[in-house]
């Protein structure tokens, strides 16, 4: 202790989930007030009550002392599905919306992601490098320091392998961590209409094992739609995907039931995401093969869905739910987590403390990371965001506004607001 190498969090209204042994989740969380936090650069030392905490660790030992000053702090956020690498935006198709189109009828028209694979398949590497940082900068802004990421707009050989090198270079380079998904089968390209067995043989006999023997992803992805791949489709894909070495994820069920969530419990698949319209009776299935259920209200918010995921359905069947952005150009820009506790409360009805179990140690297993983040417990990573907020409550209660004052990534600072919301 004399060698002052850990620091000492005080004076916090600390909120963490539990980590709860198997799969099923117990919901369980602990509110430490005022509760304490000794960490260093390699992980969580102790965290508990504060006159436990100073007992043992005195703040004179310590290398450096930070005051929450009552403020609230939480587990960084782990947005466990983001779509990121883009290159232009898609404003135009927000006017469609607005005017009526469906996200069918702009895909028809060339839109939607074809628009973005289009793009994309233009920019170079810098470019799209470019653009992503700031990107990454107000993901951690909005208190999120774990980012799951995919490809999916390059639909080309090279341009997948591009977009998962910027991932790569992007991860270098900012604070946040990366975890990338191979997501080639995300949409039929133009070049392949007509002939979709075509391109999925390119994406499982050709991408897959470039992707697979560069090191580029830890996680494969399908669009399980009709309109853009069967259940029969998107199972091939995710069982080549895991015969390469690469595990599952699957979009599944978000305009129909087509069988995606069936396909996820078949093969295992760690998280299974949208799931707007999957049947009650697959829960129990999905708890048995131990699949993440994955919530993304921002993108039925976005589209006007009077559907939302069955959150409380799936809490209720025992089920560990995650939230997430699904931050995209085109059915859900926005990187703000924040935003996404507030239309769950809303929407589905979930607890303020569920929301943020859900948004933080449930992501984290729906990218098989709680075992490092999610929570602040002993042994993981210290990321962690000081508020400006006294309880959970106000996350999703105070919307649509910056209540992030400071975000710590491995024990470092990582953001920290202006000098002008300091004083707040």
């Amino acid at each position: 202790m004399a060698d002052k190498t850990w620091s000492l969090l005080l004076d916090a209204e600390l909120f963490t989930p539990i980590s709860s042994p198997g799969f099923a989740s117990s919901w369980q969380s602990r509110l430490f007030s005022p509760g304490a936090m000794v960490f260093d650069e390699n992980g969580i030392i102790a965290v508990g009550e504060q006159a436990a905490i100073e007992e043992k660790w005195p703040r004179s030992q310590a290398a450096q002392v930070i005051s929450a000053a009552g403020r609230l702090v939480t587990p960084g956020f782990v947005d466990c599905h983001t779509h990121p690498v883009f290159h232009n935006l898609r404003a135009h198709e927000f006017t469609m919306r607005i005017q009526g189109a469906t996200y069918v009828d702009i895909s028809k028209a060339g839109g939607g992601i074809r628009y973005s694979v289009r793009d994309l398949q233009q920019a170079s590497e810098e470019q799209l490098l470019h653009v992503l940082l700031p990107r990454l900068d107000r993901f951690i802004a909005n208190g999120t320091t774990t980012i799951e990421a995919k490809s999916g707009y390059g639909l080309s050989v090279e341009a997948e392998l591009k977009s998962l090198r910027v991932l790569q270079r992007a991860a270098e380079q900012h604070p946040v961590d990366i975890v990338p998904t191979f997501l080639g089968a995300h949409e039929v390209p133009d070049a392949y209409r007509g002939r979709r067995q075509a391109y999925l043989d390119l994406v499982i006999e050709e991408m897959l094992p470039r992707v697979v023997e560069e090191g580029l992803a830890t996680f494969i992805d399908v669009f399980c739609e009709d309109h853009v791949f069967t259940a029969a489709e998107s199972r091939a894909v995710l069982e080549a995907g895991q015969k390469a070495g690469l595990a599952a994820k699957i979009h599944a069920d978000q305009l129909h039931d087509n069988g995606g969530a069936a396909v996820a419990a078949d093969v295992g698949a760690v998280s299974a995401d949208h799931l707007e319209h999957t049947p009650e009776h697959m829960d129990s299935r999905l708890l048995a093969a131990q699949v993440v259920p994955v919530m993304l209200p921002g993108a039925d918010f976005f589209l006007s869905s009077p559907i939302y995921g069955p959150a409380r359905r799936m809490i209720e069947a025992g089920l560990p739910v995650a939230l997430a952005t699904d931050f995209n150009p085109g059915t859900c820009m926005s990187e703000s987590m924040p935003m996404m506790l507030t239309l769950a409360g809303l929407q589905m009805r979930m607890t303020p403390e569920e929301t943020l179990i859900a948004a933080t140690l449930h992501s984290a297993m729906a990218i098989s990371a709680h075992d490092r983040v999610g929570s602040l417990e002993n042994g993981k990573q210290a990321d962690f965001v000081i508020w400006d907020a006294r309880s959970p409550a106000e996350l999703p209660y105070h919307f649509g506004v910056q209540l992030v004052q400071s975000v710590y990534k491995k024990g470092r600072l990582a953001f920290q607001a202006s000098a002008a919301r300091q004083r707040t």
